[in-house]
């Protein structure tokens, strides 16, 4: 490197030797990052309605509420029987009128308490039922398997959608001397129709919840409405498989669900299980809405699975699981096909 002495005379020239490397051409210049990826549909509606019913209160947390809500029922009770009795004291007639509500608000409440006990019940009875049919296969316990036949046929007694099945078991029951044919027998006549009524379920859940995070494009609309059809979709497939949940019930069979879901790892789904069933290469086309709607119609699918598999009161040996692309196909597959053209 070189430069005048003068450096007050003029302007300065410096003049930059060979450093050995050439400038970049534009060919040899970074890709510019591709952020379409991180658009992509991921299924932010149902992956937030499985996550918070999945999450697990902090034993302090349920401490406080139960706390809370005892405190509070003290405190309404001790109000309500001084404003009573005061009442009486002041009015006697009217005193006595208030007093009668209040005893038929109390006599009401202890109604609602004994159907969510019953509700608890009969999911407990479900539960029970899969646990020894479980066993009765392992064992090939022939035996345990009439004593679960016997049941099932008491659980489903009453039912007119069961009649024919019914029916058909008390026939054939007595010609099958293994505990896996006995079970196969029950599963096939019994439990066949309501599998296809709990699919259909399954399948009008999914296509609401695509419906809506496609075409409502409000904040927080579409987690609502996710999290009201898995809850309503959860709920009757519990009544088709005789354990009718009431609220609490319909919550604590709910958060078993999302539970297994998150644990397992199938509460994501992508483009790799969606391009096969509705068209290669097709869900990276459609609008962000559309795809997202897509997603979480999927996901309330497998929920629906799952849902199935925790009510259902047998396991699947002779009758064949619902598939989640078979479901995922005949809840959106007409949708798509009408979005597509």
């Amino acid at each position: 490197m070189s430069a005048p002495k003068d450096t007050k005379s003029g302007p300065v020239l410096i003049e930059l030797e060979d450093q050995g490397t050439a400038a970049p051409s534009p060919s040899e210049a970074p890709p510019v990052p591709d952020t379409a990826t991180d658009l992509s549909p991921r299924g932010q509606a149902m992956t937030t309605v499985a996550t918070l019913a999945a999450r697990q209160p902090s034993a302090l947390a349920r401490w406080f509420w139960r706390l809370l809500l005892a405190l509070l029922g003290t405190v309404i009770s001790i109000a309500a029987w001084n404003y009573a009795t005061g009442l009486i004291a002041a009015n006697p007639l009217l005193g006595w009128a208030v007093t009668g509500l209040i005893g038929l608000f109390v006599w009401v409440c202890a109604l609602i308490a004994i159907k969510e006990l019953a509700a608890f019940h009969r999911l407990s009875r479900i539960d029970s039922l899969h646990r020894a049919a479980d066993t009765a296969l392992a064992d090939e316990d022939l035996e345990g398997a009439r004593r679960v036949t016997e049941q099932l046929l008491t659980l489903y007694r009453g039912r007119d959608d069961t009649r024919w099945g019914r029916a058909r078991l008390q026939e054939r029951k007595g010609e099958i001397f293994d505990a896996s044919g006995l079970l196969g027998l029950a599963e096939t006549e019994l439990l066949a129709p309501l599998d296809m009524a709990a699919e259909r379920e399954v399948e009008a859940a999914a296509r609401q919840v695509a419906t809506v995070t496609a075409l409502v494009p409000l904040a927080l609309a579409d987690v609502f409405a996710a999290l009201t059809a898995n809850l309503r979709m959860i709920r009757r497939i519990a009544e088709i498989y005789g354990g009718r949940s009431g609220t609490l019930g319909s919550w604590r069979l709910t958060r078993a669900v999302m539970t297994h879901l998150v644990a397992t790892g199938a509460v994501a789904v992508g483009d790799d299980m969606l391009e096969p069933i509705l068209g290669g290469g097709l869900i990276g086309k459609l609008s962000r809405r559309f795809g997202e709607g897509l997603v979480n119609g999927s996901l309330t699918a497998r929920v629906g699975v799952a849902a199935i598999e925790v009510c259902r009161p047998l396991p699947f040996t002779t009758a064949e699981k619902p598939s989640v692309r078979r479901l995922i196909r005949q809840a959106l597959g007409g949708l798509f096909s009408s979005e597509k053209t």
